[in-house]
C-alpha cells in the first residue's frame, strides 16, 4: 500500500510540473516583491497613529493606574523605540512611485519630505543626537556618524519648506489625469482623503509646532526661528494653515475593524483600576471649566457627602506622585473621579478621533509666538479660538446641555455651560503679552491636549515647566520626571563608537541618562 501511494504521488508531481509554465518555475521566490506607493503610504501613516488612553497619557498626567497588577504611574521608560524602519519605508514609497513612471516631483516625493521631518523630530525629541546624513544606507554603511540635534532640526525645517513648495507646485499643476502614471496619482491616504491641499496645511501647522518647540533657541541665528515663524503666519497664500477643526490630522475609529481604545469590551477590566489625575482635573476645576463635566464622572464619595454633581468640588483627581497603595485605597473608597464611563466606554467607535495635529494647538502656538514677541497680532484672539476649538470637541457651546452621569451611568442631571462667561472668567481672560498671559496659553494648551497628540503635553511641559507636573514616589525615578529616553540597546551593539561620541558630546560624565538634558531644552 505504501508503494502504491508513493507511485501515485510521484505521478501527480510529474503531471503537475509538466503543466506548469517554465517561466513561473524559474522565478526566484527570494526576489524582492514590489508594492504600489499608495499601499506603502498607508503603512507609514499607520506608524504615525497615536491613540488616546495610552500609557503616554499617564506620563502627560491626564489619568492614573491605581492597580499594581495592571501597571503604575512611574516614568519607567528606558530605551527609545526609533522609527528608522518607517523612514526606510518612506524611501521605498518614493522609489516605487518612480518605478510606476511618476515624474521626479510627485505627491509621494513631496510627502516623503514631510514624513522625514515628522519622524526625525519625533525621534530626536526622545533621545537627542541621531544618525542623519549617513543613515538609511543599509549594508553600505552600518556605522553611521551622528548629527547634532541642532543639525537635525535644521534639516527637518529644510524638508518641511521643501514639502510645502512641492505641494504648492503639484496643486498649481492641477489634479493628475486618470491616464497619468500610477505614482502621479495620490492614493492610499487614510487621514485626509488624498487631498494635497489638506496636506499642505498640515505641513505648515507642523512647522509651527516644530518652531515653537525650539523657543529656548529663539536667538540662534542659524535656526532663525522668529523669522521662519513670521514668514508662515504672515503669508497665508504661500503657507496655508488649518482653518478649522475640519482640517485636523486625525482618524476616526469605525467600531469594527478599528476599535476605540476604551470600549464596552474593556470596561469590565478597566473599571475601578484607572482614575483621573489631579494635574488635569484640578486645573479644570480651579478654572471652573465645563470640560470636567464631559470628561470625568464626579467622585462617588463627594456625591455621598452631599456635594452637588454640578459643583466643581465634586471632581477630584489623584496626584500622579501619590504612592500606589494610597491611590488604590482612596480610589476604592470612591474619593477619585473616573473617566466618564458612559462617554469613553459606551461604544466601540468612541466619542472622539485619534488626533495627531489640530487647529486648537495651532492657535495656541501662534498666541505663544505673539506673547513672546516673535510676531505681531492679537494673542487674545488666537488664545480664545484655541479654547473654543477645544470646547467644541466635547460639544460645549453657549447654551448646550451636558449630561452628567455617575460611573455606573446613572444620569444625575444636566449642566448648561456658557463659553462666553468662561472666557470672561478672571482666571481665564487673557492677561496680555506677559508672563501671566504665557502661563494661561500654556495651561489651556495642556488642557486641549487631553488624550490626543501623543506626548506633546509632556514635551511642552518639559520645555516650559507649565503646568507644574507632580513628582514623587508615584512617578518613580527617585521622584524626578526624566528628560529623555535612552538610546536603543542595538546601537551599543552595532554602532558603539559613534554612539559613545554622541553621548559624550551631549551629556559628558552624566552619560546616557534619562535625567540628562538634550539640546532643545537647554537654556
Amino acid at each position: 500500500m505504501k508503494n502504491i501511494r508513493y507511485l501515485l504521488a510521484l505521478a501527480f508531481l510529474v503531471i503537475f510540473t509538466r503543466c506548469q509554465d517554465f517561466d513561473e518555475i524559474e522565478k526566484n521566490p527570494n526576489q524582492t516583491i514590489t508594492a504600489p506607493p499608495s499601499l506603502i503610504l498607508t503603512g507609514i501613516q499607520n506608524d504615525m497613529l497615536e491613540d488616546p488612553w495610552s500609557l503616554e497619557h499617564r506620563w502627560n498626567q491626564y489619568w492614573c493606574c491605581n492597580y499594581n497588577y495592571y501597571g503604575n504611574n512611574e516614568y519607567s521608560w528606558t530605551n527609545a523605540t526609533l522609527k528608522f524602519q518607517t523612514l526606510k519605508n518612506v524611501l521605498k514609497m518614493e522609489e516605487e512611485a518612480l518605478n510606476t513612471g511618476a515624474k521626479a516631483l510627485n505627491p509621494y516625493s513631496a510627502l516623503g519630505k514631510f514624513f522625514r521631518a515628522y519622524f526625525y523630530v519625533r525621534m530626536t525629541q526622545q533621545v537627542g543626537d541621531l544618525p542623519l546624513e549617513e543613515a538609511l544606507q543599509g549594508l553600505e554603511n552600518t556605522t553611521p556618524a551622528y548629527a547634532t540635534q541642532k543639525d537635525i532640526y535644521l534639516k527637518a525645517l529644510e524638508w518641511l519648506e521643501g514639502a510645502n513648495n512641492d505641494l504648492a507646485s503639484l496643486i498649481a499643476a492641477g489634479t493628475p489625469a486618470p491616464t497619468s502614471p500610477l505614482g502621479d496619482i495620490f492614493a492610499g491616504d487614510i487621514y485626509l482623503g488624498n487631498s494635497l491641499q489638506a496636506w499642505q496645511k498640515i505641513v505648515n501647522a507642523f512647522t509651527l509646532r516644530v518652531l515653537i518647540s525650539l523657543s529656548k533657541k529663539e536667538s540662534d541665528a542659524d535656526l532663525n526661528i522668529k523669522n521662519r515663524f513670521n514668514a508662515i503666519v504672515s503669508n497665508p497664500a504661500k503657507y496655508p494653515l488649518l482653518a478649522s477643526a475640519a482640517d485636523n490630522l486625525q482618524i476616526y475609529y469605525n467600531g469594527s475593524t478599528s476599535l476605540y481604545p476604551t470600549n464596552p469590551g474593556s470596561r469590565g477590566l478597566d473599571k475601578g483600576r484607572y482614575n483621573m489625575a489631579e494635574m488635569y482635573v484640578k486645573t479644570l476645576t480651579d478654572l471652573e471649566d465645563p470640560r470636567v463635566f464631559v470628561t470625568c464622572n464626579p467622585a462617588e464619595a463627594k456625591l455621598k457627602a452631599g456635594i452637588a454633581f454640578d459643583s466643581f468640588d465634586a471632581y477630584v483627581g489623584a496626584s500622579s506622585a501619590e504612592s500606589l497603595d494610597d491611590m488604590s485605597s482612596k480610589a476604592g473608597k470612591g474619593e477619585y473621579s473616573y473617566a466618564n464611563q458612559l462617554r469613553y466606554y459606551g461604544t466601540y467607535a468612541g466619542p472622539e478621533p485619534a488626533l495627531m495635529l489640530g487647529y486648537a494647538e495651532q492657535n495656541f502656538a501662534i498666541a505663544e509666538a505673539i506673547n513672546r514677541g516673535w510676531i505681531t497680532g492679537d494673542a487674545a484672539t488666537y488664545y480664545n479660538n484655541g479654547i473654543i476649538a477645544s470646547m467644541e470637541v466635547y460639544g460645549i457651546k453657549d447654551g448646550s446641555s451636558l449630561k452628567v452621569t455617575t460611573a455606573d451611568d446613572v444620569v444625575l442631571g444636566e449642566v448648561i455651560p456658557s463659553v462666553t462667561d468662561y472666557l470672561d472668567n478672571a482666571a481665564v481672560k487673557y492677561a496680555g503679552n506677559n508672563a501671566t498671559g504665557l502661563t494661561q496659553i500654556l495651561t489651556q494648551k495642556y488642557l486641549a491636549f487631553f488624550q490626543n497628540s501623543g506626548l506633546e503635553a509632556y514635551y511642552n511641559q518639559r520645555r516650559t515647566g507649565i503646568p507644574a507636573f507632580a513628582e514623587g514616589t508615584g512617578t518613580g525615578n527617585n521622584g524626578v520626571i526624566p528628560k529623555r529616553w535612552l538610546y536603543p540597546s542595538s546601537e551599543e551593539t552595532t554602532n558603539s563608537e559613534n554612539l559613545d561620541k554622541a553621548i559624550q558630546s551631549q551629556f559628558g560624565a552624566m552619560g546616557d541618562s534619562k535625567n540628562a538634558e538634550i539640546y532643545i531644552i537647554k537654556d
